[in-house]
């Protein structure tokens, strides 16, 4: 019998200290109740044996079984969400990719005593990435946390990209031309639906630009996988890189990334600025600088995440002139987004994660 409605948080740390800090985070939201934490896996095994938490927080490197190891135990044996944290290294960006292949759901950055704007932003993210842990589709269980209430208030107020850049209300669609170019917005689950959806594009493909929500460090690593594995030049966003045929940037974590247009080309500025939707970056900000630089030139793509993030950038698209595609439900690890972006009306295509390739294509040449 569950103790509560809360989402019930078991955390795995061998730093003391680290516990202490990411439980009274957690404990912060009166959404989430940290049930237990460990030290290390045996002790977590135990403590799972007692009671099943909704989510785990693991770290990677501990004493007598690494997170990974334990991770892959942990999804052949019960699958349970799990939420990787670590700290900011790129050295360690690899194995945190490893990890989500291997199924965790997401990455958040250790919280760290600092300003009150850091701490603020990092509790944001942090809650928020186990919330929506709390909420995933995992592979080999039909396990499903019913979504909770929202929260009579919001702690926090939340930006549009009103914070970023002008709304596009008078400003001209640009005409049709013959080139495309592609924006995508994904969050939780996302990584593993890039994959499938990127490795399915021939190299020629139309140039594309994604938002998808993942700590800094760690989207320069993610990049550098994605090209590894597929015909199109996968990159980390560079400000000012050109957006081209046969080429995929990745907007880099912890910055926003922009669509802009000076004549025939496209290219991306990456800019400092707050969060959006609740993130930095925000798939909001991509959106509306595609609806004001491409107009009816471009698609829209929303993909798996929790909350609303690209929902409102997608309907700004779609009344630019530009064909927009949101993913299934039944394909989603967090059927949010999509949803939010299909309440609103303004998408043309709902299709499930292996044919979003195709028809991404399909509305390039339309």
């Amino acid at each position: 019998m569950r103790r509560s409605d809360k989402i019930r948080v078991l955390i795995i740390d061998d730093s003391a200290t680290v516990r202490q800090t990411l439980a009274a985070v957690l404990e912060s939201d009166p959404q989430i109740e940290v049930i237990g934490v460990a030290s290390d896996p045996f002790v977590a095994a135990k403590r799972i044996s007692e009671e099943i938490p909704d989510v785990i927080t693991l770290d990677v490197e501990m004493p007598r079984m690494d997170g990974i190891t334990f991770l892959r135990k942990l999804m052949a044996q019960r699958p349970i969400p799990v939420v990787m944290c670590s700290s900011l290294t790129e050295a360690g960006s690899e194995t945190l990719l490893q990890a989500l292949e291997a199924g965790a759901v997401d990455i958040i950055l250790k919280p760290k005593v600092g300003v009150a704007d850091h701490l603020t932003e990092s509790r944001i993210r942090i809650c928020d990435a186990v919330k929506a842990a709390a909420g995933a589709r995992l592979k080999g269980s039909k396990r499903l946390i019913p979504q909770l209430p929202r929260p009579l208030h919001e702690p926090e107020k939340k930006l549009t990209a009103d914070a970023m850049l002008p709304p596009p209300k008078g400003v001209q669609a640009m005409a049709r031309t013959t080139e495309s170019v592609v924006c995508v917005g994904a969050s939780t689950g996302g990584t593993e639906a890039l994959r499938v959806l990127l490795e399915a594009l021939p190299p020629d493909s139309p140039g594309m630009v994604i938002v998808q929500h993942m700590p800094e460090k760690f989207t320069a690593s993610f990049a550098r996988r994605l090209d590894s594995l597929c015909a199109v030049e996968v990159k980390e966003a560079e400000d000012g890189d050109t957006v081209r045929r046969g080429r995929v940037l990745i907007a880099p974590g912890n910055k926003h990334t922009l669509l802009e247009r000076s004549g025939a080309r496209y290219y991306v500025s990456v800019k400092d600025g707050p969060l959006v939707s609740r993130h930095r970056p925000s798939v909001d900000v991509l959106f509306r600088s595609g609806a004001r630089s491409a107009g009816s030139n471009a698609v829209g793509v929303i993909m798996t995440g929790m909350g609303d993030d690209g929902a409102r950038g997608l309907e700004e698209m779609k009344q630019a002139g530009a064909y927009t595609i949101a993913q299934d439900e039944a394909t989603s690890v967090v059927f949010g987004m999509p949803k939010e972006a299909i309440a609103r009306g303004c998408v043309d295509r709902i299709a499930p994660l292996p044919s979003l390739a195709p028809e991404v294509l399909r509305a390039a040449n339309r």
